[in-house]
C-alpha cells in the first residue's frame, strides 16, 4: 500500500450512519443523534476508553452542524493555544452570523490540562463563544475542575463489543481503496481482537500492518500471522492506550497478590512509557483501601502521601517515591473487608429504601422535635464503662445485620475480638 495516511485515519467516519458503536448515544433513538438533528449541542465531555470513537464523534458533530472545528491536544497545547482558538471564535461570531451556533473546540485528553489551562476555557464556554467537546479516558469528576464540569454535559462512551469491532474491520475491507485492491479473508479474528484490546484505531492499524507484511494479493489472516506481525511491530507500552489498561491491571493484581517484584516491574514499564505519575499514585490510593484496608491502616497514609509527593515533585525523582510505596503496598497484609462492607451496605440501602432513623439517635435541634421524641432515650456512650452503652443504631427492619466482617489478619482479628466483646451475640463476629 502506498498511502502514508494510516488506515484508522482513512476510515474515520464522516457521518453518523457510518459510525459504529455507541448506539445509546447515536442510534436511532440516541440522545446525541437527536440533539444533532435539532442543531442544538451543549458543551460536552466524552468519557470512555481509548479507541471507541470520541474524536471521530466530535468531528462528525461539527460537520453535521456546519460549524468551524478546531482541535487541540492537552499533551502539547497550552493557554496560548486556547486563547488563539477563542480569539478566532470571537472573530467568527462577528463576521459569519449566517451560520447559527458557535465554533466547536475539541480538546483531546482534557484531563491532562492543568487547573489554569482549564480555567482559561471557562468564560468562552459560559458565554457560548465556543462549544467545547472534551475527550477523556479518566473520570471527569476527578480530572476536570468543577466550574468547567458544571458547564458541560458528560456522555459516557462504552467499550466496543466484539461484533462492533468485527464490523469495523469488514467496513474497512469493503470501503478502503487500498484494501479493496487485495483479496483478503479473515479466517481467524481472535488475535486481531486480543492485540487491539477493544481499541478500534489500534485494530485498524494492526490490520494494515498485517496486510502490508504479506507481499501477496491474496491474504488469509490467521491468529498466527497476526501474532507474528504484532509481536514484532507493536510497542510494549503506550500511555495513550496501546496496553494502558492491561499493564495497570497487571500492576494492581501484582500488588494484590503480594508480589513486590512483579509490581515494581510493571511500575517500571509504566514509567518508561511516560505514564502520568499521578495516575499511578491515584490507583495506589484506591488500592490501599480496597485491597489492604484495616489490615494495615498505614497503607492509606502512605499512598496518600505518595500522591501528594508526586504532585509536588514530578519525574524523574518521584519514581523513587512510587517505588517505595509500591513495594510497601505489595508487601502489606491484605483485606477487602471494608470494600465488601460498603458494597453490601449500598445494596441493602437500595433494596430497603429510605428506612427511618431510630428516634433515640435522631437530631433534636428544636423544642418540637424533642417533644415528639427525637433523641429520647439516647444513651451517651461515654457515660458508661469502656465508653460503650450497647444501644440500637440500625433501623428496626435490619437490626443485627452485620456488614463489616473483619479479615483474617492480625490487625483485623484484634478488631474482631474487640467488637465481639462489646456486641456479644447481637452481631455474628
Amino acid at each position: 500500500m502506498n498511502s502514508s495516511v494510516p488506515l484508522a485515519e482513512r476510515m474515520r467516519p464522516q457521518d453518523l450512519d457510518h459510525y459504529i458503536g455507541q448506539k445509546h448515544l447515536v442510534g436511532p433513538e440516541g440522545v446525541l443523534r437527536k440533539a444533532v438533528e435539532r442543531k442544538v449541542i451543549p458543551s460536552i465531555l466524552f468519557w470512555g476508553p481509548p479507541g471507541v470513537g470520541k474524536t471521530t464523534l466530535a468531528g462528525i458533530i461539527a460537520k453535521e452542524l456546519k460549524r468551524p472545528f478546531s482541535v487541540l491536544s492537552a499533551i502539547n497545547s497550552g493557554v496560548k493555544d486556547i486563547r488563539e482558538v477563542i480569539d478566532n471564535a470571537k472573530r467568527y461570531s462577528g463576521e459569519l452570523k449566517e451560520v447559527s451556533g458557535s465554533p466547536v473546540l475539541f480538546i483531546d485528553e482534557i484531563h491532562r490540562f492543568s487547573k489554569s489551562q482549564q480555567d482559561s476555557l471557562l468564560a468562552a464556554v459560559e458565554k457560548g463563544i465556543v462549544t467545547l467537546i472534551g475527550a477523556t479516558t479518566e473520570n471527569p469528576s476527578f480530572e476536570v475542575i468543577s466550574p468547567l464540569l458544571s458547564r458541560c454535559q458528560v456522555y459516557i462512551l462504552k467499550e466496543l463489543s466484539k461484533s462492533e469491532l468485527i464490523q469495523i474491520v469488514h467496513q474497512a475491507l469493503s470501503m478502503d481503496e487500498f484494501l479493496k485492491k487485495k483479496k483478503i479473508e479473515i479466517k481467524e479474528d481472535s488475535a486481531l481482537l486480543r492485540f487491539s484490546g477493544g481499541d478500534a484505531r489500534k485494530l485498524l492499524n494492526l490490520l494494515e500492518l498485517v496486510v502490508n507484511a504479506v507481499d501477496e494479493n491474496e491474504i488469509i489472516i490467521t491468529d498466527k500471522l497476526v501474532q507474528d506481525v504484532a509481536q514484532e511491530k507493536i510497542a510494549l507500552y503506550d500511555k495513550s492506550g496501546e496496553q494502558h489498561y492491561d499493564i495497570i491491571s497487571a500492576f494492581i493484581k501484582s500488588m494484590r497478590g503480594s508480589d513486590p517484584n512483579a509490581a515494581i516491574y510493571w511500575l517500571a514499564r509504566m514509567i518508561i512509557g511516560g505514564e502520568d505519575a499521578l495516575f499511578i499514585a491515584r490507583r495506589m490510593v484506591v488500592f490501599s483501601s480496597e485491597d489492604i484496608g484495616n489490615a494495615n491502616p498505614t497503607a492509606l497514609v502512605m499512598a496518600t502521601a505518595c500522591f501528594d509527593a508526586c504532585h509536588k515533585i514530578g519525574y524523574p525523582e518521584c519514581r523513587i517515591i512510587l517505588a517505595q510505596t509500591v513495594t510497601y503496598l505489595a508487601s502489606s497484609a491484605k483485606s477487602n473487608a471494608s470494600y465488601m462492607a460498603i458494597e453490601e451496605a449500598i445494596e441493602v440501602a437500595k433494596m430497603k429504601g429510605d428506612l427511618p432513623v431510630p428516634l433515640n439517635i435522631r437530631n433534636a435541634p428544636t423544642k418540637l422535635m424533642k417533644e415528639i421524641g427525637y433523641g429520647k432515650g439516647y444513651d451517651y456512650d461515654h457515660s458508661h464503662e469502656s465508653n460503650f452503652a450497647g444501644q440500637e443504631f440500625l433501623p428496626e427492619s435490619i437490626s443485627g445485620k452485620r456488614f463489616y466482617n473483619p479479615g483474617k489478619n492480625p490487625r483485623e482479628e484484634e478488631i474482631r475480638r474487640f467488637l465481639k466483646s462489646l456486641w456479644k451475640d447481637k452481631y455474628d463476629y
